[in-house]
């Protein structure tokens, strides 16, 4: 009983721990220079990350949504722009397109990745088209290629929702590899405490190779102002504090590391989870490394939610990642035909603990009791 109370979908305090003296040392810093805002501790992240991910430019801003809404704003869309996004993805893509006037193209997803897929944005394409939001779900890229050459040959941007997979890298055909979030027109992300990066509160960034781009984004995130008190656009007030700042830059150094502890943990899920007929283990794709952001599994036969319960019996703890695809939702209720795939996986997936400080024990234990749950 002891063992099952230390088993966690994130182990944020397990983390913490064996990085204290270096944050608890940067957060003092920042406190003692009083320097909240814009410290330079924001700067230095923003580069660093700028160094890790080949990205050209970085621009941190309040949280992974306000990325994604700042991205759009600096397109210049205007409303009624048709913006085509995933129905099967977490709400704040589709939420930003809304917000704006815009209105979000629901498509269906790659049943074995997740992944938005160039198979469904074909065929929604109208005159109205402008954007496309790729999402990298659970922590593996889309088929990038495709999207890009569809985009270039349309006139359409492309913003990647890269807010569950920074650490990914995508190999295009040509043996070019680039990370996740520098792809497309503009990237963005989130540091959400529970993401592969994450802060010890909000926070978001976004991503480009494009100069001009960078300015429109620095600008609408800090009021549409370049010089202060002059504000050339509409914008909006987003910004990473510098105590969050400070938090990043030290969890950047150990990003790698994060990244390899969860590959490592679904390499273990997989030994210990294969043969059980009733579940579909997660796919990588053959163009994308894996951070596992999640472990999706995608149960057969109806059993999901009595398994999610079977496994809180035992104190197990499980998420379902998403219960509702979006054209189901009441805010974006719309037509769900052709959207089978969305649909099936939102009744199908069950998501097991992971995270950093999984070890080897605690996996058994959760492997243990999904395989017993079948065999009653």
């Amino acid at each position: 009983m002891q063992e099952q109370q230390k088993i966690q979908m994130v182990d944020l305090h397990g983390q913490y721990m064996r990085i204290k003296a270096e944050v608890d040392a940067a957060v003092a810093e920042v406190i003692d220079s009083s320097a909240f805002i814009n410290g330079p501790a924001v700067g230095r992240f923003a580069s660093a990350l700028a160094q890790y991910t080949g990205a050209a430019h970085v621009i941190p801003c309040g949280n992974g949504t306000d990325a994604l809404q700042i991205a759009l704003m600096a397109l210049g869309l205007k409303p009624g722009d048709e913006v085509i996004v995933p129905a099967f993805t977490y709400v704040a893509s589709a939420e930003v397109i809304a917000l704006l006037g815009l209105r979000p193209i629901l498509v269906d997803v790659d049943r074995e990745t997740f992944n938005t897929d160039i198979r469904f944005i074909e065929r929604v394409l109208t005159p109205r088209t402008r954007a496309v939001i790729p999402v990298h779900l659970f922590g593996q890229s889309c088929d990038m290629a495709p999207i890009l050459d569809f985009a270039a040959a349309h006139g359409l941007y492309v913003v990647e929702d890269n807010a569950q997979s920074l650490g990914a890298v995508y190999t295009f055909p040509d043996g070019r590899r680039r990370h996740t979030g520098t792809l497309g027109h503009i990237g963005c992300t989130s540091f959400f405490p529970s993401k592969n990066l994450g802060c010890y509160g909000d926070g978001g960034a976004l991503f480009t190779d494009d100069p001009a781009l960078a300015e429109r984004i620095r600008m609408t995130a800090n009021h549409g102002q370049k010089v202060k008190y002059h504000h050339d656009i509409v914008g909006c007030n987003s910004r990473l504090d510098t105590i969050q700042a400070a938090v990043l830059e030290i969890k950047l150094r150990h990003l790698d590391e994060y990244c390899s502890a969860r590959r490592e943990a679904a390499a273990r899920y997989r030994s210990l989870l294969d043969g059980v007929d009733a579940l579909e283990l997660p796919a990588e794709a053959p163009f994308s490394t894996h951070v596992y952001h999640q472990y999706t599994l995608k149960i057969r036969g109806g059993l999901r939610d009595a398994l999610k319960d079977f496994l809180a019996s035992r104190g197990i703890p499980s998420m379902v990642y998403y219960p509702l695809p979006l054209h189901r939702q009441k805010a974006y209720a719309g037509d769900g035909r052709g959207l089978k795939f969305a649909e099936e996986l939102a009744d199908s997936v069950l998501s097991l603990p992971m995270h950093t400080e999984l070890d080897g024990q605690m996996q058994e234990m959760i492997a243990e009791t999904v395989r017993e749950f079948f065999r009653r």
